[in-house]
């Protein structure tokens, strides 16, 4: 992973981000929060799912 600045991170650097971290989850949520039309926070949740 090569590491962004996110204070001056492009929508594309987001976008490139935002797939890296959806490749790495196999169960869970990517929440992306905008204000004022920009990206202010992105939320990687994971769950594990347990097997009876």
């Amino acid at each position: 992973m090569i590491p962004i600045s996110y204070s001056n991170a492009s929508d594309q650097e987001y976008i490139r981000l935002i797939h890296e971290m959806a490749s790495h989850v196999k169960y869970g949520s990517i929440t992306i929060t905008i204000q004022d039309g920009k990206i202010v926070q992105i939320e990687k949740i994971e769950k594990i799912r347990l097997k009876d």
